[in-house]
């Protein structure tokens, strides 16, 4: 049987108090992530918050990901 690790650091890890990533921080954890083999990362809410914006962004470029894709968050109802 096989598994995969959907991974929500990059958002809800980060609205603990007292925290807050930066573009670059986010990045770096992706690559962490994808170093250990998650299968999937939510990397935030691109449109609504502007740095996941640019996170996403910067990301396509950046990013070299060989096991993990790089999801985004989004709201089904408010």
């Amino acid at each position: 049987m096989t598994f995969q690790v959907y991974d929500t650091t990059l958002r809800d890890g980060a609205q603990r108090e007292g925290l807050s990533y930066s573009v670059v921080d986010k990045l770096a954890v992706a690559r962490l992530l994808d170093e250990f083999g998650v299968g999937f990362i939510e990397g935030g809410w691109p449109g609504a918050v502007p740095k996941d914006t640019e996170f996403f962004r910067r990301a396509r470029t950046e990013l070299d990901l060989r096991h993990a894709l790089l999801v985004a968050f989004g709201a089904t109802r408010r």
